[in-house]
């Protein structure tokens, strides 16, 4: 059998004829799915054309428009615009896992809150809890420790003075060893 044989030839015509027939039916599912606003994914084209999905593998043409279409937005069906596109899907996604998260962190802390809140009464009703006066105990503290920080202070600049006129005493003990008129 020759590529010029007749019957060869019938063969190719009717696979390029078949092929022709599968590529129309892929071309419409797309603008079905386009139109009525379905997904639009390899399998599901290839499930609406009823063609195999390596049929839509071996047509880069054919794979790239479905790749295309599945990248834009979904129309509405009935035509009235695009929905939301799966950019704008995974934005809101992202935006809800954040507020989730902030969310979760705050009812966190607010159970940390009425824990110790509940922790303490239950601690003053039994009767084992620290005194009462626990408030001013801390006011006391705090003005201790101011206190603590003011000595400090006052200290540092007593040794500052010290050390101060012990320089000025070396100078002048320095100055007298020096002049030998002025030591008598």
């Amino acid at each position: 059998m020759s590529p010029s044989d007749p019957a060869v030839q019938a063969m190719l015509d009717g696979r390029r004829a078949d092929t022709g027939r599968r590529r129309q039916r892929v071309l419409a599912a797309l603008a079905d799915t386009a139109k009525d606003g379905t997904q639009t994914s390899v399998a599901a084209i290839a499930r609406r054309a009823g063609v195999d999905r390596t049929f839509l593998y071996r047509h880069r043409d054919l794979l790239a428009q479905i790749h295309a279409q599945a990248a834009e937005p979904p129309a509405i069906p009935g035509g009235r615009g695009s929905a939301v596109s799966r950019a704008s899907l995974q934005a809101d996604l992202l935006a809800a896992d954040a507020r989730t998260a902030r969310l979760a962190a705050q009812v966190r802390a607010l159970e940390a809150r009425l824990s110790e809140a509940l922790g303490e009464q239950v601690w003053h009703e039994v009767g084992i809890g620290g005194p009462d006066d626990t408030e001013q105990l801390k006011a006391r503290i705090t003005g201790l420790e101011q206190q603590v920080v003011d000595l400090e202070l006052k200290l540092q600049d007593q040794a500052d003075e010290l050390n101060a006129a012990r320089s000025t005493n070396r100078e002048l003990m320095a100055q007298l060893n020096r002049d030998p008129a002025r030591r008598d």
